[in-house]
């Protein structure tokens, strides 16, 4: 079997310099904004019918809990990836879009997807 990583003495060339140590890594802060299981789906969703209400998301994500579904998005919206309007009427209506940092965010996703299916096509070979 052929390994395919670097020499030891072979250096991975880098165009930018990134400071990757553990306490400076910006990919790591980014995963603390995105990461876990149900904030990147719920992006995607609320990217593809803006605005989305409360419901309609809850019916999307069918097997997340009201609570944790709650809670994902207080913290999108705290961090700023969405944006919370609340309409004064009875029953209350709430509706979710993304916010400039999460427009932002969408066609990052779609590279960490692309990237995702050719690194899966690859294990397959």
């Amino acid at each position: 079997m052929e390994n395919n990583t670097n020499a030891d003495s072979q250096s991975v060339e880098n165009k930018e310099n990134f400071d990757f140590s553990e306490n400076n890594c910006p990919i790591k802060n980014v995963f603390k904004v995105i990461g876990g299981k149900w904030k990147v789906p719920l992006i995607n969703a609320i990217s593809q019918e803006c605005p989305k209400r409360f419901g309609e998301l809850k019916r999307k994500m069918e097997d997340v809990t009201q609570t944790t579904l709650t809670l994902q998005l207080r913290e999108l919206e705290r961090d700023g990836i969405i944006c919370r309007k609340v309409y004064a009427e009875s029953p209350p209506r709430v509706e979710y879009k993304l916010s400039e940092h999460g427009i932002k965010l969408v066609p990052i996703l779609k590279v960490l997807n692309e990237w995702w299916e050719d690194y899966c096509k690859e294990k397959e070979d």
